[in-house]
């Protein structure tokens, strides 16, 4: 990191490698769509180079880096108003599958739509503590609110989400 601060390019592509799968499963998660999650990968990691000389590793830098993606997340959906189902690609189902493939499916998907109905902030921490496994204290840090909060987000988005599928 300290490389990166100082100018080295090779070192920040590092980081990029090191950590931009993990970055791109949160944009995907919480916009459900490829191409909006490919590009505040990009976007997270062209602010996080912008910005490398404010890293104070007061946190964790892959904590860093959650808090970025996830604030370019809630902007975009802030800015599109309606949430979007994981592209075609994924959501096909072949008929000549077993049925017990297709049924997974089906499940897998009323799961993702119950994701993407959630307001926001849940969905924000639904992905980060279930999928990223972030821990409450990592999730008040990354979303700029309390632990308890974070509780009462997570609560509320898993009751959601088991209504929506049950």
């Amino acid at each position: 990191m300290r490389a990166a601060q100082g100018g080295d390019t090779a070192a920040f592509e590092q980081i990029v490698r090191r950590h931009q799968a993990a970055v791109y499963r949160v944009g995907l998660r919480m916009l459900g769509s490829r191409a909006d999650a490919e590009d505040v990968t990009q976007d997270t990691f062209v602010r996080a180079w912008r910005s490398l000389d404010r890293f104070r590793a007061q946190s964790a830098l892959n904590t860093w880096l959650y808090r970025i993606v996830t604030r370019r997340c809630l902007d975009a959906i802030a800015a599109r108003r309606a949430t979007e189902q994981l592209d075609a690609a994924s959501s096909e189902s072949g008929a000549d599958e077993p049925a017990g493939i297709v049924e997974q499916r089906e499940q897998l998907e009323a799961v993702t739509r119950a994701i993407a109905g959630l307001p926001a902030e849940q969905r924000a921490a639904l992905v980060l503590r279930e999928f990223e496994g972030l821990s409450y204290d990592e999730l008040a840090d990354v979303l700029g609110t309390s632990v308890a909060s974070i509780k009462g987000r997570l609560h509320r988005a898993r009751l959601t989400v088991l209504r929506t599928i049950g």
